[in-house]
């Protein structure tokens, strides 16, 4: 996370650390916690959050204490280096912890798989209210029988933003490109025209691979915990890249940083990002106003998903939460209201995953540094086809792993499906999982 945002992409929010200083296991065992969501609720309740995030819930909190007498609701800013840190060590203890947490959406399958009994499962509250979140979202927080851990705050939806001044000297209409293939085309066109690559990609991370695997509805691994990264569909992906790379239509950029100065000097044409990608913009690159557009990313092949998902997340209740039935209160106040997550989208830049608040007005407002475009209404109308994937504990060690074959591949030339082997046996070798046939 950025001092700016909460969202940021799954690679750079190292699920490695997810368990550092802790053994593995699951705490102390105590009885799960049922939740009624007729429960009279008063007393007080501890948030955890950080940066923006904690603003908006400290905003919230106040109107969910005049909504509910006897209530006291007190938001922590626990800061970003020290949140992990504190609710590994928590769980693994079995106290120590609040009654809420936020946890981000990449994270969110490793505590849950780790610590099963660690957080409360909020279905008999939001249960009712499934359908009305990002379906990716709810899946990937709720566990293997179905049960809702964390339940979706904001949602990190990716669209591709195009300079359009590039476009224009080069004669393209970006409404007029569907697929990847016709993308590179453009691209070679946009680098004859005006000097400037396609896109700025952190290839160390292997990031830009797992978010246009997950466009063609994927994973590292499959619903049955086997490793996939020797699929078609991924072998395409890291093709994709490889080609982008040797046509001398990709800047390969070091870590965060990089990207922004990237995008500030305008190196590259397109940026396939998510949603907080504008606020980026118009925090780090004012100057820019006017010469962005936005559009679906290019599908695979026609009639293919043009979206995909890059970070979010959500909160949990510890089952540690003293006072559990007020935290779940809570949650439900902030999460499941379609004009209090708008009000977080207007007032802190927090992306909903509650559906019902992407129909609001802001959504539909023409935004000036986008020339007057309605950025916000497209990523609201792909946030409900971000393709839902499997992620397992093993997904950090995998990430790395992964990463090393996308270096391989783009960078040193090697054959994509050698690499992606390659890089499956190792995975295999590392965690005891099979590869998918």
């Amino acid at each position: 996370m950025k001092p700016r945002t909460l969202l940021l992409p799954a690679a750079t929010l190292a699920v490695a650390a997810l368990l550092s200083g802790c053994a593995m296991g699951g705490g102390p065992t105590t009885a799960p916690i049922v939740l009624d969501p007729d429960a009279k609720v008063s007393g007080e309740i501890t948030v955890w959050s950080w940066d923006v995030a904690a603003t908006a819930l400290e905003r919230l909190a106040a109107d969910f204490e005049a909504d509910h007498p006897d209530t006291t609701v007190k938001v922590v800013d626990v800061g970003y280096d020290n949140a992990y840190d504190k609710l590994s060590v928590g769980l693994q203890a079995g106290s120590g912890l609040p009654d809420v947490v936020t946890i981000e959406t990449d994270r969110a399958p490793g505590y849950i798989n780790e610590f099963p009994t660690g957080l409360v499962d909020l279905t008999p509250v939001l249960g009712d209210d499934e359908a009305d979140f990002d379906p990716f979202k709810w899946s990937a927080q709720s566990d293997s029988d179905g049960a809702l851990k964390i339940a979706p705050w904001d949602s990190g939806t990716v669209g591709l933003f195009y300079r359009s001044d590039y476009f224009a000297d080069a004669g393209i209409d970006p409404a007029s490109i569907e697929t990847w293939d016709e993308l590179v085309a453009a691209g070679e066109t946009i680098k004859a025209a005006t000097g400037h690559t396609l896109l700025s990609l952190d290839v160390a991370t292997g990031a830009g691979f797992q978010m246009l695997l997950q466009q063609q509805g994927q994973g590292l691994f499959d619903d049955d915990g086997d490793i996939t990264i020797t699929s078609p569909e991924a072998v395409e992906v890291l093709t994709l890249l490889q080609t982008m790379n040797e046509k001398g239509l990709l800047k390969n950029v070091k870590g965060w940083d990089g990207r922004v100065t990237s995008a500030k000097d305008g190196d590259s044409a397109v940026t396939p990002e998510a949603v907080w990608w504008i606020g980026t913009l118009l925090g780090d690159a004012p100057e820019l106003s006017g010469t962005y557009g936005v559009t679906e990313l290019p599908a695979f092949g026609e009639g293919g998903v043009r979206t995909s998902n890059s970070g979010g997340s959500g909160l949990a209740v510890p089952a540690q939460a003293e006072n559990p039935h007020l935290a779940a209160a809570f949650v439900d106040y902030v999460l499941a209201d379609a004009d209090r997550q708008a009000s977080m989208m207007e007032q802190e830049g927090l992306f909903p995953s509650y559906l019902p608040a992407l129909q609001g007005d802001y959504f539909r407002e023409p935004q000036e540094y986008f020339g007057g475009q309605p950025v916000y209404e497209l990523f609201a109308e792909q946030t409900a086809n971000i393709p839902p994937i499997t992620f397992t504990t093993d997904n950090a060690e995998a990430s790395d792993i992964v990463a090393n074959a996308v270096v391989a591949a783009v960078l040193n030339g090697a054959d994509p499906a050698t690499a992606l082997q390659d890089a499956a046996e190792q995975i295999a070798t590392a965690t005891g999982r099979e590869i998918a046939e």
